[in-house]
């Protein structure tokens, strides 16, 4: 079973958009760090695209600033398509993150012209929207990108951050966007920074 097997519409605009659906299906593969809360395996891209588009569903109501729910819903299931041919890069991996922005890019490039010109331009404008963080949109959306790892941590023991080495100072720089935009759920969020330092899930 591959792509080898797609039968053309001969609609040129339909065939690329069947195209781009079935290469977004790579999402399933692409693994990242964070444990599902069964401690069972390591979440998917897809998987955590999905959790956090239904979460901005149902926060919007602590944010600093109103948001347009339905926007932030799409940059929250498009924020990692890109890493279809980037890869995941883990949020405390120093190295890993000094040329991210530049394999994204070229990921980018390529993923996005595989739609008809504008939609790989709405759904790019979308990505690098998301990516900036400057918009109530993007800042709610993004958010909600930190908020769901950070509750699997809470309910795996701290996993990731053991697994890493991972320090309170690295958590609140990575949750400071959740302090500025939705400071009612900091407060639970600096509890759990408080417990897993008691814990020892993170380093003081």
């Amino acid at each position: 079973m591959a792509i080898e097997n797609f039968l053309e519409s001969k609609n040129i605009r339909l065939d690329q958009q069947l195209h781009f659906t079935a290469e977004i299906d790579k999402m399933t593969s692409i693994l990242r760090r964070t444990m599902l809360i069964d401690g069972s395996r390591r979440e998917n891209d897809a998987e955590h695209s999905w959790h956090i588009a239904v979460m901005a569903l149902i926060f919007a109501e602590y944010t600093v600033e109103p948001v347009d729910i339905a926007r932030a819903v799409k940059m929250c299931v498009v924020h990692d398509l890109i890493e279809i041919y980037a890869g995941d890069t883990f949020a405390y991996d120093v190295a890993g993150n000094q040329y991210k922005a530049e394999r994204e890019s070229a990921s980018a490039d390529k993923l996005f012209a595989q739609l008809p010109k504008e939609q790989g331009t709405e759904i790019r404008l979308l990505w690098e929207e998301f990516d900036a963080m400057q918009t109530p949109d993007a800042k709610y959306a993004a958010c909600m990108d930190r908020l769901q790892p950070f509750l699997h941590n809470t309910l795996t023991e701290g996993h990731t951050w053991v697994e890493s080495g991972t320090c309170r100072s690295s958590v609140e720089k990575r949750m400071a966007i959740i302090k500025d935009f939705m400071p009612e759920v900091y407060k639970w969020v600096e509890k759990n920074i408080d417990n897993a330092i008691e814990k020892g899930w993170l380093k003081a």
